[in-house]
């Protein structure tokens, strides 16, 4: 049985504090004490006048949100520097070109326009690990946090970085290079997000005739009916078009999604094979690739005919950075479209995902057409047992059942069995070749957790 087990923690989540904005953590005066808490945190660890970057999404309450954690960190006695709209990935890269000490990214991703949420990166652009965000929280509590209060020249000041865009964007351009000609026709949905003056800019300076959608924000419509959670509306426009391919981002652009002529999403598994083959061609793939627990069978089976390993990981794509740097893999990513090219980029950036994957089938003569059928993924059934708020299995029930479980797959399937992280639930997942015995195991683990939960 593979495991998707992860740290609980109060306050931060697997990607920063988030919540509805101006409600439970997600309020002004959150904000402004996480700020000060953050820097407090830097302090301690001999950095006198922490610099920080800021950079937000398109929503209403980026604004609300900005002022109060640069106030927070400035009356902690940081220089911050304000980026305004700008991808996650433009943070991280602001970070490195600035070499400045940290940088927070004001922004709830995927969700709905009424979310927002806070993240912190290090010095390096990479996202804090468990550990760190866990210190930080502890600063929360903490009197000093409120009792350290720097005055006169020791309190901080806040300056505008705009221009951090336009330095991203031209970087990112010239990743492409000057030997493989830019594909001159496609559809790309900003998803009314962070991606949109980024977007436009990479791709005009790269040429050709690409259209653009999600690219109107209004600060309320930021991944409604477009971007990644929403793929329909770019396959629509994809095959009315009558265009080859189509890019699509989530609200912050760390995450890209990407449909055939056909309309057909070409998920991160997808992503992954074809940009481990062409790494691999250039020796920039290291050890082999990483993948979480979720990612499809078919990945491992396509990847091993071409000696390339794939190293599985719990979900999340810090866990994905954790495990890339233990086993010297310089790809991993996840089925969502949350990929990281470490030989390029220090997070995943949705921009670089959808560049280099243009370029890896250029390179290697892919048939962009026919990608979502030479994969042909394991069927899969993911099924949910409700489950007492207090209840827990037992670690030698689960493996039991799983014993069992995997014999009946006989090496021809997986199974994956996980408790939500925010429901009272089990979550079943059986992948097999054969649907009828996927069916059958799947059937026969949701009876058997039943059972024990009566039992409870």
């Amino acid at each position: 049985m593979e495991t998707g087990e992860k740290k609980i923690r109060c306050l931060f989540g697997t990607d920063g504090v988030r919540d509805v904005a101006n409600r439970g953590t997600m309020t002004p005066e959150m904000a402004l004490r996480l700020g000060r808490s953050y820097i407090l945190f830097l302090t301690e660890r001999g950095i006198p006048r922490p610099r920080i970057v800021v950079g937000r999404d398109t929503r209403r309450s980026g604004h609300m949100l900005e002022a109060a954690l640069s106030a927070g960190m400035a009356s902690a006695g940081a220089e911050v520097f304000l980026l305004g709209v700008l991808p996650t990935p433009g943070v991280s890269f602001a970070v490195k070109k600035m070499s400045v000490h940290g940088g927070a990214v004001i922004s709830a991703s995927h969700n709905p326009a009424e979310y927002n949420g806070i993240k912190f990166l290090d010095s390096s652009g990479k996202k804090l690990s468990d550990d760190v965000e866990g210190a930080i929280e502890e600063y929360m509590g903490d009197n000093l946090t409120d009792d350290w209060r720097p005055t006169g020249a020791s309190v901080g000041d806040i300056h505008g970085a705009v221009h951090l865009l336009d330095e991203y964007a031209e970087w990112m351009a010239s990743l492409w290079g000057g030997e493989t000609p830019f594909p001159i026709s496609g559809v790309v949905d900003c998803a009314h997000g962070a991606a949109v003056e980024t977007a436009e800019k990479v791709f005009g300076r790269l040429g050709g005739g690409w259209r653009f959608i999600g690219n109107r924000p209004d600060g309320l419509n930021i991944n409604e009916g477009v971007g990644v959670m929403h793929m329909a509306h770019l396959a629509e426009a994809v095959r009315a078009h009558a265009l080859p391919i189509g890019i699509a981002y989530d609200g912050d652009a760390d995450r890209a999604l990407l449909t055939d002529g056909k309309g057909r999403v070409l998920d991160g598994d997808i992503i992954l094979w074809v940009l481990a083959r062409w790494l691999s061609e250039r020796n920039l793939l290291g050890s082999g690739v990483v993948a979480t627990v979720m990612s499809n069978m078919a990945l491992e089976e396509h990847l091993r005919k071409e000696n390339i390993s794939v190293f599985r990981c719990p979900v999340g794509d810090r866990y994905v950075m954790e495990t890339m740097s233990k086993e010297g893999s310089l790809l991993g990513g996840e089925q969502s479209g949350h990929i990281i090219l470490s030989s390029f980029v220090n997070t995943g950036d949705g921009l670089c995902t959808g560049l280099f994957f243009l370029k890896a089938c250029l390179e290697l003569g892919e048939d962009i057409s026919t990608l979502a059928d030479r994969f042909a993924p394991y069927p899969q059934i993911l099924r949910n047992v409700e489950v007492s708020r207090d209840g827990k299995m037992s670690g030698d029930f689960l493996r039991d059942l799983s014993s069992e479980a995997e014999t009946l797959l006989q090496g021809a399937g997986r199974i994956l069995i996980r408790p939500s992280g925010t429901e009272p639930l089990m979550r079943i997942l059986v992948e097999a070749r054969d649907e009828k015995l996927m069916e059958h195991v799947s059937e026969k683990l949701v009876n058997a957790i039943k059972e024990q939960c009566r039992y409870q």
